[in-house]
């Protein structure tokens, strides 16, 4: 795998977990009130489609598992649709299909990465 693909996994591990933490334990009626949360959802979606579309296709090939088109396209839907982006269609990527990326992503970059989204998690779990 490229330097720079490890890189760009890393950071669709990262803005994967930050959103499934953002969404643990929260209702869906609680997402519909928070206009902070849906916008920072839309926002670490479309990081996440960014940097998959940095990804080269060799190591996309290798993992073909991952839905990049879907995932690339989100990214597209969150920039260039913005008027018409639905919270269902974001609620549902981030309960549904991101706990699987960053499963899939995880066992993909290794030990490393996950020790590092471990150490961002506890950090924001302690505030600091």
């Amino acid at each position: 795998m490229l330097n720079d693909d490890q890189l760009y996994l890393g950071h669709m591990l990262d803005m994967a977990t930050k959103a499934v933490d953002k969404v643990q334990d929260v209702s869906r009626i609680d997402y519909d009130q928070d206009e902070n949360l849906r916008l920072a959802l839309a926002h670490l979606i479309q990081i996440i489609g960014e940097a998959a579309n940095r990804v080269s296709q060799l190591t996309r090939d290798q993992h073909a598992d991952i839905p990049w088109h879907a995932i690339i396209g989100m990214r597209h839907r969150i920039v260039h649709g913005y008027m018409a982006l639905d919270d269902d269609t974001v609620w549902e990527v981030a309960t549904a299909d991101l706990p699987t990326l960053a499963a899939t992503l995880r066992r993909i970059t290794g030990p490393e990465s996950q020790r590092a989204a471990d150490s961002d998690h506890a950090a924001a779990c302690d505030g600091s």
